[in-house]
């Protein structure tokens, strides 16, 4: 027991004695390492030190410098200074000198002044003096001398004004006809644009004539029932295997046709059959309406218009005029006027958006009363579109024209109906509009005969070489093409042409 007591004293003493000599040592060891830390910590100390004069010493330097280079800068704005308030003096002194000039000069004028409007009032009075002398001696006064002179030189100068005014025309007939005739072929030559022909009656083709019977149904029934739900008339004649829809409506025809196709198709005909058929109808048309007004303004590049706006233009579809369907005649006639406005340098979309809608108001004229121009502009107003579109569309059979854009949608719309083939015309009317050209013309004194040509396009009128002149000749042209815009209703444009002739016979024996 006693063993066991030294040997664990033993222990703990060794390990007592260990732990205070690490401890002795560890002590040593750190006491080194502070003087070595305190070594090091003077060294930078003194380093910093000797850093610091000597960035001071280079910053006083550099002060100095600036200093310096600030004092010649002071020194040379000085004197610079002074040089220009030199010459402000020299020039105030210089202003001065010419200010007392100007007034010296000032009060000589006043002077030569006083003596002008003394002779000025002396030559009035002696001005005076002659007239009065002068309306003694001819027994005229001033305003009835002025009167005869006037007279007395434009009876002189009559003949001469109508002479320059003949060749002024002659050179810019000439210039003008060049420059169109070169905008309207680049224009027809980048156009293509598919020409719709068709009748302003539809045909129902029937799959046999008992068909017929069908739809004129019991005692009439189905036939009533189909023109009440349509506003169309339904004729049924002997044409074989065939019925005939004829409105006033395109639009209301359209629909007629549709429906009664789908009647005949479908084979179950009576009054309810008819309005459900019809409703639906319809429905399809407005569509293709719709379809035919987008159409249309994306083949023109065009955006921006009332939903609305854009139905009305679909609606074109339907209509014709002397057989020219007028939506393909609007998309020809913006085509036409676009590249025209495009080879003068006017305003394309403006141009090109009037020429669709200058026939706009004939969508509407089976249901307002006017002319169909007053018409569009109406219904452009209403659907807030540019001003100068209205005016266009307004103005472009309007011969007092503001705007080039009306100009060119005219001269468009006149390429559009004048292409052969594009309208008919009856017979009747055509022969009323060639004599009503031939009056016109032989209403004037000196006409000896009268053509109408070109299919009324032109009128060659033949005058009487002693009673016409050359200068005339011109005046009559110009007075014949006043009247005929005046008193006559026609499409396109009417050249007139006078021609004089003098012929010298002789007979040799």
């Amino acid at each position: 027991m006693d063993l066991i007591l030294v040997s664990i004293l033993s222990v703990l003493g060794g390990i007592l004695l260990g732990g205070l000599t690490g401890f002795f040592i560890r002590y040593l060891l750190l006491g080194k390492r502070r003087r070595e830390t305190d070594t090091k910590a003077s060294a930078i100390l003194t380093a910093a030190e000797a850093k610091r004069k000597e960035v001071l010493l280079e910053a006083k330097e550099e002060a100095l410098k600036t200093r310096n280079a600030a004092e010649a800068e002071y020194r040379e704005r000085r004197n610079e200074l002074r040089g220009q308030e030199r010459r402000f003096n020299q020039k105030e002194e210089s202003l001065e000198r010419k200010v007392e000039a100007l007034e010296q000069k000032q009060l000589n004028l006043s002077g030569k002044e006083e003596k002008l409007d003394g002779k000025i009032a002396q030559a009035e009075e002696l001005k005076e003096q002659q007239l009065q002398q002068l309306e003694t001696t001819a027994n005229l006064s001033l305003e009835e001398a002025k009167e005869q002179l006037i007279s007395e030189a434009q009876e002189g100068i009559q003949g001469e004004i109508d002479r320059r005014t003949y060749e002024l025309e002659l050179r810019m007939n000439e210039e003008a006809e060049v420059k169109a005739r070169k905008a309207i072929a680049l224009a027809i030559q980048r156009l293509t644009s598919d020409v719709v022909s068709e009748t302003t009656t539809s045909v129902v083709p029937l799959p046999s004539d008992d068909m017929k019977g069908r739809l004129i149904g019991r005692e009439g029934r189905n036939i009533r029932a189909l023109e009440r739900a349509t506003g169309v008339d339904l004729i049924i004649d002997d044409t074989p295997e065939a019925v005939t829809l004829s409105t006033f409506d395109p639009v209301r025809r359209e629909i007629a046709r549709v429906a009664v196709t789908k009647l005949v198709s479908d084979g179950r005909i009576h009054p309810a059959r008819i309005e459900d058929i019809v409703a639906k109808s319809k429905i399809e048309v407005e569509e293709n309406i719709k379809t035919a007004g987008q159409e249309a303004m994306y083949e023109l590049g065009i955006t921006g218009f009332h939903p609305d706006l854009v139905k009305l233009v679909g609606q074109l579809k339907y209509r014709y005029s002397y057989g020219h369907n007028i939506l393909r005649h609007s998309v020809e006639v913006a085509f036409l006027a676009a590249l025209m406005a495009g080879e003068i340098g006017a305003n394309v979309d403006i141009t090109k958006k009037a020429a669709l809608l200058h026939d706009i108001g004939k969508a509407v004229t089976h249901e307002v009363q006017g002319g169909h121009a007053e018409i569009g502009a109406e219904i452009a107003r209403k659907y807030n579109i540019r001003s100068e579109v209205v005016q266009a569309v307004e103005e472009h059979h309007n011969e007092d024209r503001i705007n080039v854009e009306a100009f060119l949608v005219a001269a468009a719309d006149a390429i559009s109906g004048a292409r052969p083939g594009a309208r008919r015309d009856s017979v009747e009317h055509y022969v009323k509009r060639l004599r009503a050209l031939e009056d016109v013309a032989t209403s004037y004194d000196g006409v000896e005969k009268a053509y109408a040509i070109q299919a009324g396009r032109e009128i060659r009128i033949m005058v009487k070489p002693q009673q016409v002149d050359d200068i005339g000749a011109a005046r009559m042209a110009r007075e014949v093409v006043k009247k005929i815009e005046k008193e006559l209703v026609y499409p396109g444009e009417i050249k007139v042409t006078v021609v004089r002739e003098t012929r010298a016979l002789g007979t040799a024996r």
